[in-house]
C-alpha cells in the first residue's frame, strides 16, 4: 500500500516537472505512447526475452548478455525497456533489440497491461532494478526473472529494520547474479539464497568495445610519434587542471573529449588553451599535423580515442562523480581522476592495483605527470596494472549463461 502511494506520488511529480523541463517531458510522452507501441510492434507469435535497464549505464552492463542471447538463441526476440530518457533517447534505435520502449510506472494497472501486451517468456533486470509490482506479477505468472550485475550494501532498504516487508521483492527473483561475495552474504542474511557471484558484465562489455574499436586516421595523424594524453568526459574543473599542465609541456599532445559538447563549452575550453588547437569535425590532415590539442566536438568516439593515449584522465571527479574508468583502463594505460570516486567500485579497485590515480588538485596532477614523463618504466607498469585489472575481472557473461535455462 505504502509502495503504491509512493509510486503514484512519483508519477505525479514527474508530470509536474514535465511542464517545466524537457527531460521529464520526453519521459511523460514516451510513457503515454508505450502501450500503442507494444500493440503495433509485438509479434504475437514470437517469444520475447525482456531486458530492463534504468538508464544507459545499466543498459551497457546488460548489453553483452543481450547480444550473446541474440547470437546463440535467434529463436527468441528481444524487448528492451528503459526508465530514464537518458537511456531510451540514446538507444531507442538499438539494433540488438526487436522492440525498445519506456517501462511504464510500476502501478498495478500499468503492470497488468504491460505484461499482457509484451508477453515475455523470461525477464532480466539489470543492477538496481527492483520494481515490486512488476516482479510480483512476473513471479505469479511463473515467468523466470533474473537480476544481473546487482550489488548490495548494508545501507539499502532491504537490510534495515524498516525494510523487512520490502525484502520479499528479492525473493521473487528466479536467481540473482551478483557482483561480489559481500552481496551474496547480505542476501543470505535475509533468506535469499538463489544467488551466484559472477562479477560485473561491464568488464565483458569494455573488452567487446576494445575489440571493435574504430581506427581514426585523423587522430592517429595528430598523435604522430608524440606521447598523448587523452581526457574523456571532462568538465570545467577537470579542464582547469590538465590544461594548465599541458600549456607548459609542448612535448605532450592533448585530446579532450568533454562530457558536454556544446558551443559554449567548446569555446570555454579553447579560451584556456595556449597552444594550437583543432576541432575534430573541422580539421584537415594538414591542420592536425601542426596542432598540439585536438578537441572532440562530437559524441561516440571516446571509447576508440583512448587507444591513442599513453595516459588517460576521466572527468567528473570534482563534481557529479567520475565517469567510466574501464573504457580507458582496457587499453592498458593509467587512469587519472578526481576525488569524488568513493562510490565507484572500479575506481577504488584501480587505485588499489596502482593502475588508477586520484588527484585532489593541480599540485597532485603535476607531481604525477612529471613522474610519468620522466619514468618510462613507471608509466608502463601503471598501464599494465590498469589493463590487467580489466582482463582479470572479465568472465561474468559466461557464468550467467551457464546459470540461465534457455
Amino acid at each position: 500500500m505504502i509502495y503504491n502511494i509512493a509510486i503514484a506520488v512519483y508519477q505525479f511529480a514527474v508530470k509536474v516537472a514535465a511542464l517545466f523541463s524537457p527531460k521529464p517531458a520526453k519521459m511523460v510522452k514516451g510513457h503515454r505512447e508505450v502501450f500503442d507501441l507494444l500493440r503495433d510492434k509485438i509479434d504475437r507469435n514470437a517469444r520475447y526475452i525482456w531486458f530492463h535497464a534504468a538508464s544507459l549505464g545499466e543498459f551497457e552492463q546488460g548489453r553483452p548478455l543481450i547480444e550473446r542471447i541474440r547470437k546463440d538463441y535467434p529463436q527468441y526476440k528481444i524487448l528492451q525497456t528503459f526508465f530514464s530518457p537518458s537511456g531510451y533517447e540514446v538507444r531507442k534505435n538499438y539494433e540488438g533489440a526487436d522492440v525498445v520502449c519506456y517501462l511504464p510506472f510500476d502501478t498495478p494497472r500499468n503492470v497488468e497491461k504491460f505484461i499482457e501486451l509484451a508477453r515475455p517468456c523470461m525477464a532480466f533486470f539489470i543492477k538496481y532494478e527492483f520494481w515490486q509490482n512488476y516482479l510480483n506479477a512476473l513471479s505469479a505468472k511463473g515467468i523466470p526473472v533474473y537480476s544481473v550485475s546487482s550489488i548490495f550494501r548494508p545501507g539499502q532498504i532491504f537490510f534495515r529494520w524498516y525494510g523487512k516487508s520490502y525484502q520479499k521483492v528479492l525473493k521473487t527473483f528466479t536467481h540473482l547474479f551478483v557482483q561480489d561475495e559481500a552481496s551474496k552474504q547480505l542476501l543470505a542474511g535475509i533468506g535469499v539464497d538463489r544467488t551466484t557471484v559472477v562479477g560485473d558484465t561491464r568488464f565483458d562489455r569494455v573488452l567487446d568495445i576494445f575489440a571493435a574499436a574504430k581506427e581514426l586516421p585523423l587522430v592517429e595523424r595528430f598523435k604522430g610519434g608524440a606521447l598523448t594524453f587523452v581526457a574523456g568526459s571532462s568538465w570545467g574543473p577537470d579542464e582547469d587542471i590538465f590544461i594548465k599542465y599541458f600549456n607548459a609541456h609542448p612535448e605532450v599532445k592533448l585530446v579532450i573529449a568533454p562530457h558536454v559538447v556544446d558551443e559554449a563549452h567548446l569555446q570555454e575550453i579553447a579560451s584556456k588553451l595556449q597552444r594550437p588547437c583543432v576541432r575534430y569535425t573541422q580539421a584537415t590532415e594538414a591542420d592536425v599535423a601542426n596542432a598540439g590539442c585536438m578537441l572532440i566536438d562530437c559524441y561516440g568516439l571516446l571509447s576508440s580515442i583512448y587507444r591513442y593515449g599513453e595516459i588517460s584522465y576521466v572527468g567528473g571527479g570534482f563534481g557529479v562523480g567520475i565517469h567510466n574508468v574501464l573504457e580507458a583502463a582496457v587499453y592498458g594505460i593509467p587512469v587519472i581522476f578526481g576525488p569524488n570516486n568513493k562510490k565507484f567500485r572500479e575506481a577504488r579497485h584501480l587505485l588499489a592495483q596502482r593502475g588508477g590515480f586520484e588527484i585532489a588538485g593541480y599540485e597532485d596532477f603535476e607531481r604525477l605527470m612529471d613522474r610519468f614523463l620522466s619514468d618510462e618504466a613507471y608509466l608502463k607498469a601503471s598501464g599494465k596494472a590498469a589493463g590487467d585489472y580489466v582482463k582479470d575481472n572479465a568472465g561474468a557473461l559466461e557464468k550467467i549463461m551457464e546459470g540461465v535455462t534457455l
